[in-house]
């Protein structure tokens, strides 16, 4: 009885995906000192990224750890309607991607360095595609902002990725059409939600270790 119940567990975990929803717990929880004013930032001192990395809540919870980095919002980019939400998207009818908009600081960390990070904490070989999360939202994708993010992607793409990964680069790389913020409750959501979700236990707390351990040198004091 005992070795079924623990085989019974293993097969449950290969169900565990992004999709789930979240816990009442996480959404009732208060999102405080997330985001900071960028108002007051020198121009030279903040760039925005836009990268999509399979589910939200897995490359959010990686990026609000580096130096440099002075903010994260999960939401959705890339797709051809002129709204979106969690509901509609994760449909994969809308051809958004779940992406995370990165708010940084170039003098401390350049978007060369954090499309490193990027390569290195999802697999950009599967199409549509991160582990059990299935679907165009969950694509690898790179929406630049502007022609210097672009050239400096196509590189990235071509240079780095290639010496991570032996299959071939599938990111999309693509000008960004548009930001939607995604709902209160994504937000900051591993941080707040911890081991309530089993997702977070298993899939994001591996990839947040791993992370730590191979760039130790980028994390925040």
């Amino acid at each position: 009885m005992f070795k079924i119940a623990i085989l019974a567990g293993i097969i449950g975990l290969g169900f565990l995906a992004c999709s789930s929803q979240p816990s009442s717990s996480s959404s009732q929880a208060k999102l405080t000192g997330m985001t900071p004013s960028l108002d007051s930032i020198p121009t030279d001192q903040l760039e925005t990224a836009t990268l999509g990395a399979g589910c939200f809540w897995c490359i959010e919870a990686v990026l609000l750890e580096v130096e440099g980095v002075y903010s994260v919002v999960s939401g959705y980019s890339g797709g051809k309607e002129e709204d979106a939400d969690y509901r509609t998207v994760s449909t994969g009818l809308t051809e958004h991607a779940e992406v995370v908009q990165v708010n940084f600081n170039p003098k401390v960390l350049s978007f060369a360095d954090l499309l490193e990070i990027f390569w290195s904490t999802h697999d950009p070989t599967t199409p549509n595609r991160q582990g059990n999360d299935v679907g165009p939202q969950y694509r690898s994708a790179i929406f630049y902002h502007n022609d210097a993010q672009k050239a400096i992607a196509e590189q990235s793409k071509k240079e780095v990725a290639t010496q991570i990964w032996d299959d071939p680069i599938v990111t999309e790389i693509a000008p960004l059409n548009g930001f939607w913020k995604a709902e209160d409750y994504h937000q900051n959501y591993y941080n707040l939600t911890g081991d309530r979700n089993p997702y977070c236990t298993y899939v994001i707390t591996p990839k947040v270790q791993k992370f730590r351990k191979q760039f130790k040198e980028k994390l925040k004091e």
